[in-house]
């Protein structure tokens, strides 16, 4: 079979796939384009079934899932974070921190980008030390706040994107006067001095440089992300099967 009959038989079997499903978006992805309180619009369901599994129009992931499957088939593109970590390794901290570089932005790539630091923090939790969890988590915090004893100041960006009369809002300053204060505070600092000047298009990582560090600092479940019942397992899931009915 050629290349374009492959490709031809492809869009017609996902079209069939599709014709046979009723696929519906949860509240949170259409809020705000739509009033979440009106009734969402009407659709022709006779004869189909709502999916309950994979999405047919994304790459299947495989049963027992990795982070590093992830990345591959539900992150979006992952060359900035493959750069800050990359440069944080260049920059000699530790290995930990150069995890949390790898992994800081994995929740706005994936899943969310509101409180994204939170969110990656979450869902990375189960399987990396405090120490990694607490600098994916400040890192979003911490971007919003000079440290001129390591050369950190407010991104010029963020006066592009937010205008130059933003300020935090009040959850930001405390959880922000709270991470000054604690033990991890310059890990989630380096972090943020790694994200900052990371980006460079013309500069390509592959994930693979850091499958040592992974396997040394991820503690992969045997079960696969999703399915270890872990306290995140729900939000890989939800990853994994982004348009799920239930």
């Amino acid at each position: 079979m050629t290349m374009l009959a492959q490709a031809e038989a492809a869009d017609h079997a996902l079209s069939e796939a599709m014709d046979r499903l009723v696929i519906v978006k949860s509240a949170i992805y259409t809020s705000g384009e739509r009033d979440p309180r009106a009734p969402p619009p009407p659709q022709d369901t006779r004869g189909k079934l709502h999916l309950m599994g994979h999405d047919p129009r994304l790459p299947r992931m495989p049963d027992r899932p990795t982070l590093f499957d992830f990345f591959k088939y539900r992150f979006g593109p992952a060359i900035h974070m493959l750069q800050s970590a990359r440069l944080a390794q260049k920059n000699g901290v530790s290995e930990k921190i150069v995890l949390a570089c790898l992994l800081h932005d994995i929740a706005s790539s994936g899943f969310i980008r509101a409180d994204h630091g939170y969110w990656a923090a979450q869902l990375v939790e189960p399987y990396v030390d405090e120490e990694v969890t607490f600098a994916i988590r400040y890192h979003q915090v911490l971007r919003f706040y000079p440290d001129t004893s390591v050369g950190y100041t407010y991104p010029d960006s963020y006066l592009r994107l937010f205008g130059n009369d933003f300020k935090p809002p009040p959850y930001l300053q405390r959880a922000y006067e709270d991470a000054r204060q604690h033990k991890y505070y310059m890990s989630a600092r380096l972090l943020t001095v790694n994200d900052l000047y990371a980006f460079n298009p013309d500069v390509h990582v592959e994930l693979e440089e850091f499958t040592d560090i992974v396997g040394r600092h991820f503690r992969q479940p045997e079960e696969g992300l999703g399915f270890d019942q872990s306290p995140s397992a729900h939000m890989w899931r939800t990853i994994n099967w982004p348009t799920r009915y239930l």
